[in-house]
């Protein structure tokens, strides 16, 4: 009878714990809510990041828009001129470098310590000869492995990729330093340095407007965003954000019009001021709580439903329930009509005792003549 017994705790133990384990993460899995996807849509042509380095406003967007859920798209749209425009203070910088270069040639200033090349580790006394070396070396070795991977394909191209990334990735950072304003300080590398989906469109009129548009439609239609961050003041993205609205997505719009018809028909607003100075991260985690109860809200709201209301106050109901109260009433007549046939007297009339006693003694004169 033991082994018995240990045989069933051995055969039958395991499998209700895993069973209970397995229903317990499917109960979890299922009260655990996915943040919201949101996508940063820029209007690059309408908000251009001025006299503020590019790279930092896409980082400080970035992080704002996170504050509404998973950023799972950044695009930006303009037109050529837009991106092959340099900002005023990338200006200043390269005419104040080019000052510096003039006094150290003439040899009036001078450095105390040599300029050094972050790719190959050479030193220079001069920024202009550090500049030279590496166009003249790094330049065209770093062209020379881009043409390498653009013309391979398959996975010889897969191959030259992962054999070149690191000094790429080198390069690039040493570039920044060196050559600027031409490599790194352009507003299109910032941005995708950034993180961005950089997207250049015709100098037509409007043509950066329609081309955003179309894309916030198509991932709108392709349920790709649950919350749509504007960055522009052009009220002709109003359609948009409506449309956005009435699919019961979140609307973010970020620009410097205090009153504009897009801030008035958002759900959430903010200025350049509040992205920069990182007040709209801390103001973002009041909206999102306010978006939560709002959805409670209308959880519990009562809505008029016509096909339900139909159904229950239905005249065809009302006419069967009244057939069945009518049954019931011949039923009941039929009962009455039975039970009173026999009596030969009113109702209200009492039975006095000389009629029991004659009732009793018919009957048993009527049993006796049966025997």
């Amino acid at each position: 009878m033991v082994s018995i017994l240990k045989l069933r705790s051995a055969f039958f133990t395991r499998p209700i714990r895993c069973c209970h384990c397995h229903f317990r993460s499917e109960r979890g899995e299922k009260n655990v809510k996915l943040a919201p996807r949101v996508g940063l849509f820029w209007d690059l042509d309408n908000k251009p990041p001025n006299s503020i380095p590019p790279y930092d406003v896409a980082n400080k967007l970035r992080v704002a828009a996170s504050s509404f859920g998973v950023i799972r798209h950044m695009i930006a749209y303009a037109n050529s001129h837009t991106f092959s425009h340099v900002p005023l203070a990338v200006q200043e910088m390269k005419k104040q470098r080019e000052l510096l270069n003039r006094l150290e040639n003439k040899g009036v200033i001078k450095r105390n310590e040599p300029y050094l090349c972050r790719v190959c580790g050479r030193k220079f006394h001069t920024n202009e000869k550090l500049v030279n070396h590496f166009k003249q070396l790094h330049e065209r070795e770093h062209a020379k492995r881009v043409n390498q991977i653009e013309s391979a394909k398959g996975s010889r191209r897969v191959k030259l990729v992962a054999k070149y990334s690191m000094k790429m990735e080198k390069y690039k950072k040493a570039a920044r330093g060196v050559l600027t304003p031409s490599v790194g300080c352009g507003l299109a590398d910032e941005l995708k340095r950034a993180g961005f989906w950089v997207q250049t469109v015709s100098d037509k009129p409007q043509a950066a407007d329609r081309a955003l548009e179309s894309d916030i439609v198509d991932m709108m239609d392709h349920r790709r965003v649950e919350c749509v961050v504007l960055v522009s003041d052009d009220s002709d993205f109003v359609n948009v954000i409506k449309e956005a609205k009435l699919r019961c997505l979140k609307t973010v719009v970020i620009g410097d019009t205090p009153d504009g018809v897009l801030k008035r028909n958002a759900d959430a607003a903010f200025s350049w001021e509040e992205i920069l100075m990182g007040k709209a991260k801390k103001e973002a985690v009041s909206v999102v709580e306010n978006w939560k109860d709002r959805d409670i809200l209308k959880r519990l709201e009562w809505t008029y439903n016509p096909e339900v209301d139909k159904k229950k106050f239905n005249p065809d109901n009302a006419v069967t329930e009244a057939s069945e109260d009518e049954n019931i009433k011949d039923f009941c007549d039929e009962v009455d009509d039975d039970v009173y046939k026999d009596d030969k007297g009113a109702w209200w009339e009492l039975d006095s005792d000389d009629d029991d006693t004659s009732r009793q003694s018919g009957k048993v004169s009527i049993l006796s003549v049966t025997r």
